[in-house]
């Protein structure tokens, strides 16, 4: 018996889910998505991504499927159906359906799926001994703080870094580091400063980033905005990225080098302490 997903309105078979052969998601990529981390049975930060959500939609003109107290009843029956204990809950709104046309009708009706995965998201060999992460010319349109479902950059640019032997890519335009392919880069500085971009076009605005940005302020850590040059990334004391299905997870080597000693730092260690703590999950 597969999983049980959620296919416009309807709580079906994952073998009996259909989606139409006109969904815009399908023929344009006009759509956006989240995905929620999943500790224990419980959604982690969901009220930040219910956000991220909605401003989604509202950039690109599609209207919110259902309430947000709705959607986030549909994830936790997802969750129960499915007895979900570590993973993630996904959800995508595309714009509706209609015949092929660049141009679409006002009058289109969205469309909403999502469902589950299981994944181990804690006590990871990752987590514990840190990732290698390969740096590539960023692709992607100019509308990144817009989670869309437009992922093929982002597809390509992390199949080549594993074929170069890295777990995941860093991103770069104009000498300057974007963001992870599919996570928010943060670099640590010699003297304590966590440095990461700020928010802009240029990026997408991370959910596990904010969330971390509040403990940060709350311990007293200095979060310094600002974008970072791939030296400067490779100079740094440490390293990590964030992620709804990695929360934070150490970086200890940039393209050719080895940040620090080759081992997550303590001040990394420190943050995904912290994190687990606030999401009630002993470290």
């Amino acid at each position: 018996m597969g999983r049980t997903v959620y296919v416009h309105g309807n709580f079906v078979p994952e073998e009996d889910a259909r989606i139409g052969l006109f969904d815009r998601g399908f023929l344009f990529g006009d759509a956006v998505y989240e995905v929620t981390a999943v500790i224990a049975g419980r959604m982690i930060d969901n009220d930040l991504h219910l956000a991220r959500l909605e401003r989604s939609l509202r950039e690109l003109g599609i209207a919110l499927p259902l309430s947000r107290m709705e959607i986030e009843a549909l994830q936790s029956e997802l969750i129960t159906r499915n007895g979900l204990k570590d993973g993630t809950v996904y959800l995508q709104v595309s714009r509706g359906e209609a015949d092929r046309d660049f141009l679409y009708p006002e009058t289109m009706v969205p469309k909403l799926v999502g469902f589950t995965q299981a994944k181990t998201l804690i006590g990871t060999r990752a987590q514990r001994e840190g990732i290698a992460v390969d740096l590539a010319d960023d692709p992607r349109w100019r509308r990144r703080d817009i989670k869309t479902s437009m992922l093929l950059g982002q597809v390509m640019a992390k199949q080549a870094a594993r074929a170069r032997g890295f777990d995941d890519v860093w991103l770069v335009e104009e000498g300057l580091v974007t963001e992870g392919a599919s996570s928010t880069a943060h670099v640590i500085t010699a003297d304590g400063r966590i440095l990461t971009r700020a928010a802009s076009r240029a990026t997408l605005p991370g959910c596990t980033q904010r969330a971390l940005a509040r403990l940060c302020e709350t311990e007293g850590l200095h979060i310094e905005e600002r974008a970072f040059a791939p030296e400067e990334a490779q100079e740094a004391a440490e390293a990590f990225q964030t992620s709804a299905s990695s929360l934070v997870m150490p970086v200890v080597r940039i393209g050719g080098r080895v940040i620090g000693d080759g081992k997550p730092g303590p001040m990394t260690r420190r943050l995904q302490t912290l994190y687990l703590e606030a999401a009630g999950v002993p470290s």
